[in-house]
């Protein structure tokens, strides 16, 4: 709080007050007071005056700028007034009531839409699990006669796929309540993805290469067989019609970390995308251009990835390559032994 402003707020008191001084002197000089007692009566009343504004500056000074200092510090600014002190002064007082009835409607309205919005998440995890059935049903149907497979259970698989990027980015969001945290291998999550991937994969003749994939990592092994299916899943969107597909997945181990390569040579994607691919609902060039795109895949696997606490980041050069590296951290904290 800033005196000079204090001041200038004040302005119409000290004219009034200015005005009544002016009063007081021709009332004593009316009455032939002599000078020195008019100047005594006009010391003692502007020094009266001038500690009153020191004295009320003072007091709300000490209110505001606690006031300040708590509201920078604080994230979430609607709790300001559970940090704010009640003041000692009237006016600070109804204004410190008036805080905390804003902010209680604040965090009424904000349980509120918490309370709509985890509905709704469980709604959708349901309804999830509901479709789930008779897509599965629809499978087996297929695997049973030959005659409509085919382009059936490539359209049953896509909607399959649908289906999972709606769960996976509803739980996302609220990741605590679905994962499991445990000591996995990257073989195995890689070859859960691969066998369910497995007719697409034979379709388009793709030819696999891994390498040192029996490194353990600290994940969630269901969340882990997502992310891999997704890669492969644009990996076969996007490669090039010039070359035999191919898939190069490596890991890395260093003494802080575990490195995850996932490497295909596909059409790349353009240097101008790259920084905004995991971005929610960017298509960049290649969604134009090469296959319908939604924009979510990458934007789902990244928000996973964070919950999971693994960083994630791609690189890429035009018609050459694409290589998504998953970067899992090595923490002793959560082996159970």
């Amino acid at each position: 709080m800033k005196f000079g402003k204090f001041l200038a707020d004040k302005i119409a008191e000290i004219i009034i007050s200015l005005i009544a001084w002016l009063i007081i002197w021709n009332f004593l000089a009316v009455f032939h007071i002599g000078i020195w007692q008019i100047f005594i009566i006009g010391f003692t009343y502007f020094s009266a005056e001038i500690i009153k504004i020191l004295w009320e500056f003072l007091r709300k000074k000490h209110f505001y700028d606690s006031l300040i200092s708590d509201c920078e510090k604080l994230d979430r600014k609607y709790l300001l007034s559970a940090m704010t002190d009640s003041p000692d002064f009237y006016e600070g007082q109804i204004f410190s009531e008036v805080l905390y009835s804003t902010d209680k409607s604040m965090c009424d309205h904000v349980n509120a839409y918490r309370q709509q919005t985890r509905e709704f998440q469980e709604y959708i995890e349901l309804w999830v699990h509901e479709v789930k059935l008779p897509l599965s049903a629809l499978m087996i149907m297929c695997h049973n006669n030959p005659e409509i497979s085919g382009k059936y259970t490539q359209q049953i698989r896509r909607i399959d796929d649908c289906v999972e990027n709606v769960m996976y980015y509803a739980r996302g969001e609220n990741a605590e309540k679905d994962y499991l945290i445990k000591e996995i291998t990257l073989k195995s999550a890689f070859n859960a993805s691969a066998v369910k991937n497995r007719a697409e994969l034979q379709q388009h003749n793709v030819t696999i290469k891994t390498e040192n994939l029996n490194l353990k990592v600290m994940t969630d092994g269901k969340w882990l067989e997502y992310i891999i299916g997704q890669l492969i899943g644009n990996s076969l969107r996007y490669f090039s019609a010039e070359r035999d597909p191919e898939i190069n997945i490596y890991a890395v181990e260093t003494d802080k970390s575990v490195i995850f390569h996932f490497r295909d040579n596909g059409i790349g994607i353009p240097e101008t995308d790259l920084p905004y691919i995991f971005e929610k609902s960017y298509t960049g060039v290649n969604g134009h251009t090469h296959t319908k795109s939604t924009g979510m895949g990458l934007y789902i696997i990244r928000n996973l990835c964070r919950s999971l606490g693994h960083d994630i980041k791609a690189e890429s050069v035009r018609n050459v390559y694409t290589d998504i590296i998953i970067t899992f951290g090595k923490n002793n904290f959560l082996r159970p032994d």
